[in-house]
């Protein structure tokens, strides 16, 4: 008899399984009709809208997977609540359904950044408006998603059985371990504020030119824990975020990507200044990476061997400030060994004059006897 009762147990957990299964796939279909449906409006509205066609690209696959798991939700919260083991199917459908959402949201937060960076170039000539929201957007995206990130564990674990007693018991008990674990995420906290300091007041952003610790190099990527600097010879230097907050540092392009770029000679004082800075007008007018604004010759020092002179050329940004002093380095030299070269410097050297020595004074009987006295 109790063979019987098994049986016939195990039977209508088998139908009751049956049609939960059924719910769920009918559901499913429906679900992936009315996604179908959604992402096909979407698509009509992108054409017209640069944020929906980010948001398609990014939500596609996360929505997906959202809609279905809520249907399957409604499908298990219908199941008779005697099935085996509903109440786990249950949990795991709501954690998945959880993790889902948190991808969904952040996936939303990807879409608005790209939409902000695809309407903000910063491959055009004057690119500091665009490299200000760039930076900002990189660096508040993912703080954003962090957060995101942060909740969703939190919420996927207060679902499990217990876990606000062993919340209350970890806080209860908090006390040293509590400051150990402050001092310990002490440089996580510290680069997180930082980075949200550099959101806000910007003392760097997006491709910058940067002086650190004596490296020159452009900002690559900001993320939200370092810098990453692309150094002049291709290396890459890692800088934590707070480190800007706390040390000096320069920028070339803080507000504006014009820099004067200066180059130092050193020449003799014979050297022709007004033929040399006729020369270099001449070559700065000539040059493409000359902005025209400044191009001067000076003397700005003088020692007991040469002169020092300072050329000030402007241009446009950092690299063509760069190529430009090269090429009137190099112009100014070729000029003076071709056209001039009693500038270039010399080392002169001041020989004592040697003092005449006095004539020998021969006896008269031995001095010769001169054609004349002979005759």
């Amino acid at each position: 008899m109790n063979d019987v009762y098994q049986y016939l147990g195990n039977l209508s957990q088998t139908r009751g399984w049956i049609g939960t299964g059924c719910a769920a796939l009918l559901l499913i279909a429906l679900a992936t009709v009315i996604h179908a449906s959604g992402a096909a409006i979407l698509r009509r509205i992108a054409l017209h809208s640069v944020f929906v066609a980010a948001l398609i690209k990014r939500i596609k696959r996360p929505s997906r997977l959202v809609i279905v798991l809520f249907a399957l939700e409604f499908a298990w919260r219908l199941a008779p609540d005697a099935l085996v083991a509903i109440d786990k199917v249950r949990h795991i459908n709501t954690v998945c359904l959880i993790a889902a959402i948190t991808w969904l949201a952040t996936a939303w937060v990807m879409a608005l950044a790209d939409t902000m960076i695809a309407l903000h170039p910063i491959n055009v000539e004057d690119n500091l408006q665009a490299r200000r929201i760039l930076t900002q957007t990189r660096v508040l995206s993912r703080s954003i998603i962090s957060l995101l990130v942060l909740l969703g564990v939190s919420f996927a674990l207060l679902t499990l059985p217990g876990a606000r007693q062993v919340g209350a018991s970890i806080l209860a008990s908090a006390g040293i371990a509590g400051v150990v674990a402050g001092m310990a995420a002490r440089p996580v906290l510290g680069n997180f504020i930082a980075g949200l300091q550099l959101a806000f007041t910007q003392p760097l952003r997006i491709d910058d030119v940067l002086i650190v610790e004596g490296e020159w190099g452009r900002v690559e990527e900001i993320t939200g824990s370092y810098v990453v600097m692309a150094l002049w010879d291709e290396r890459r230097l890692i800088v934590p975020l707070q480190w800007f907050i706390e040390k000096p540092f320069q920028n070339w392009t803080r507000s504006t990507s014009t820099l004067l770029g200066t180059v130092m000679l050193w020449l003799d004082y014979r050297a022709p200044l007004d033929k040399l800075r006729a020369e270099l007008e001449r070559r700065c007018h000539a040059d493409p990476d000359w902005d025209g604004r400044v191009c001067i010759l000076q003397v700005t020092d003088a020692t007991e061997h040469t002169m020092q002179v300072r050329l000030l050329v402007s241009s446009a940004n950092a690299s063509r400030g760069f190529d430009l002093r090269c090429r009137m380095r190099e112009a100014l030299i070729d000029y003076m060994q071709n056209e001039c070269p009693e500038a270039l410097p010399v080392t002169r050297v001041a020989m004592p004059r040697a003092e005449a020595e006095p004539s020998p004074v021969v006896p008269a009987a031995l001095a010769p006897s001169t054609p004349a006295q002979s005759a």
